[in-house]
């Protein structure tokens, strides 16, 4: 699974901080910890256990919510393209290995044989 992409929108901005709108942009990952990024003048980052701890602590009693931005099933196929070949031959195709020649560097340096 994927991280999944959300913003956190917030109607009204009881606190007079961080005013309305999309306040902040995160992410969820795998495990179900939260890294959020906060916008504005005095942008800040924060990592937190759970999507949860953030709303009970920034969520103002509804005032502010989730509004998830990638929309695509975990199940579905991916609209991401594919590398030729498939992803077995990603290594090969990209990075090509050199066939093994004469040790170099110190390691070869006829000194230390």
């Amino acid at each position: 699974m994927r991280p999944r992409v959300f913003e956190l929108v917030r109607y009204r901005d009881p606190s007079g901080v961080s005013g309305t709108g999309v306040v902040a942009e995160g992410c969820e990952f795998s495990d179900g910890s939260v890294a959020l990024r906060w916008r504005g003048d005095n942008p800040a980052t924060a990592v937190w256990p759970g999507l949860e701890a953030v709303l009970a602590v920034h969520g103002h009693q509804g005032a502010t919510e989730v509004r998830w931005l990638d929309t695509r099933s975990e199940s579905g196929p991916s609209n991401r393209p594919q590398p030729p070949g498939g992803i077995d031959q990603l290594f090969d195709d990209l990075h090509r290995t050199r066939p093994p020649s004469a040790p170099q560097g110190w390691a070869g340096a006829r000194h230390l044989r």
